[in-house]
């Protein structure tokens, strides 16, 4: 069976974030235990994880290491639930310090936590440096990834002693994603399930092609209708300089590391420009965060202020660029190719080698078919069509996208037959239109967060939290607990 390397374990202690991951303090917020504090335990490990789930001749045997991290000090040992993370795309401690809801409902519910890293992200590589390449990358599947928490969570509950223990997953975006599919694919193993900001309809090819990027725009256009005329403004100067060719011109006024020289230079920058709107939307929560980037407090209405600032429109579009690509405000210019990669994903893929592996998982089974056309949305017309995935999935992986097979494996919008999902939406976020929002049944629940931006309620506590996320986090613990206590009704029962 599997093996556990433990690696190391660390006290998340106020030095440990503020100097490694420079988080605030309420990120992590402990509770009070028998009237002292107490702080979440992390140990990192590695559980041996199989390679090929589905295929008995074409790895054999094989395993690689999955990272995971785990935390117990809250635990009552053998009776407190499990409170699993499906892990998304990326490293899995980006993750578990973005995600203090979980740990301060484990300290109150007396919970084991468990973050699982996704195969093919952060350290969990399982073929090492070649595992982007051509074959090895077709391991990487919804249903591989699935299939790892499934088997994670079978033996670590063997091995400590919690075979009696109800387990919930819980996840944001994509991993929200992950946490509705292991209810519906593995109810055997998973008690219930919270989905922060899961866009499980729009991922699955369902819904409208411009709806994201008119959301991004409806965020701006809430703080102030001529922020967003302002920005359509700004980027039709832009298009009139390049249509000009005005290159050097382009050059100065985006501080660029090289002057554009065509047509996909062109629209290079406008993704890059527009990416920055993308990142501002989904992450504007209302105190200053280091997730996927630094961003400061509220940063869609410091965005707009920026664009506001005076009549140069393409300084005001460059510098609200540069809340996002240049925050400290030390780069001398801006690489338009180094800051920005475009991929099959058009809200963005991100950099380094997680940025490889969403690509490739836009390019086979989650669909992303998003674009702006500058009637509903702010930005320049960028038309991405299923068309247009092919070509660049074929040419980049050697792969067909399957645009409706997510539907297919996991009901689309046919959800009522399951149970027990939380689905959590802020109106602030971009995705939330792409997920469930109205209540299915009494066990299927819709949440909505006024005020909230991506997976707002996984968070950790904060003073400048608004009221919404504080009821909406509430609601969720009362239904995680109470399917708790379901659960273990239905094992004093059976045979």
């Amino acid at each position: 069976m599997s093996k556990i390397v433990i690696v190391f374990k660390v006290l998340v202690t106020l030095l440990f974030v503020d100097v490694l991951h420079g988080l605030p303090y309420s990120h992590f917020q402990s509770k009070k235990q028998h009237g002292e504090k107490r702080e979440p335990h992390i140990t990192e490990l590695f559980f041996t994880q199989t390679l090929d789930h589905f295929n008995f001749n074409s790895m054999g045997n094989g395993t690689f290491n999955q990272r995971y991290l785990l935390i117990d000090n809250f635990w009552k040992k053998g009776y407190g639930p499990i409170f699993f993370y499906t892990g998304n795309e990326g490293d899995i401690w980006e993750f578990a310090l973005n995600s203090g809801f979980i740990t301060e409902l484990a300290a109150q519910q007396r919970a084991l936590v468990i973050f699982a890293e996704h195969r093919f992200y952060g350290k969990s590589q399982p073929f090492g440096k070649d595992s982007f390449l051509i074959p090895q990358i077709g391991l990487l599947t919804v249903e591989q990834a699935l299939a790892d928490y499934a088997v994670m969570i079978t033996e670590l509950r063997q091995q400590l002693g919690a075979t009696e223990c109800p387990v919930i997953v819980f996840g944001g975006s994509y991993g929200g994603m992950l946490s509705v599919y292991m209810r519906l694919k593995y109810p055997n193993i998973v008690t219930g399930a919270l989905a922060a900001s899961a866009p499980i309809l729009s991922t699955a090819g369902m819904g409208d092609p411009t709806q994201f990027f008119t959301d991004v725009t409806t965020d701006f256009e809430k703080v102030a209708p001529e922020c967003t005329n302002a920005v359509r403004n700004a980027f039709h100067e832009l298009k009139e300089l390049a249509d000009n060719r005005v290159f050097s011109h382009i050059q100065s006024e985006f501080m660029l590391c090289k002057a554009p020289t065509s047509e996909q230079d062109i629209r290079q920058l406008y993704l890059l420009l527009r990416n920055a709107f993308t990142m501002m939307a989904m992450l504007d929560y209302p105190y200053s965060t280091y997730f996927m980037g630094k961003m400061p407090a509220n940063p869609v209405k410091v965005a707009c202020e920026t664009m506001l600032r005076g009549p140069d429109l393409l300084a005001n579009l460059r510098n609200t660029a540069g809340i996002v690509y240049n925050t400290t405000g030390t780069l001398t210019c801006l690489d338009l190719y180094g800051l920005f990669m475009e991929c099959a994903d058009p809200t963005g893929c991100g950099l380094g080698y997680d940025s490889l592996a969403w690509d490739y998982q836009a390019c086979t089974e989650i669909s992303m078919c998003y674009e702006s056309n500058n009637v509903t949305d702010m930005f320049p017309p960028l038309s991405f069509s299923e068309s247009d995935r092919e070509h660049y999935c074929f040419k980049r992986w050697g792969v067909l996208p399957r645009p409706n097979w997510l539907k297919t494996q996991f009901f689309g919008d046919e959800l009522s037959s399951t149970s027990n999902i939380i689905f959590s939406n802020g109106n602030l976020d971009p995705w939330a239109n792409g997920g469930v929002r109205q209540s299915l049944s009494p066990s299927l629940v819709a949440l909505n967060i006024s005020g909230g931006a991506h997976h707002l309620d996984l968070r950790g506590s904060n003073d400048a939290d608004p009221v919404s996320v504080i009821i909406a986090r509430r609601t969720e613990a009362n239904l995680i607990a109470q399917w708790v206590d379901n659960e273990r009704v239905r094992l004093r029962k059976s045979p």
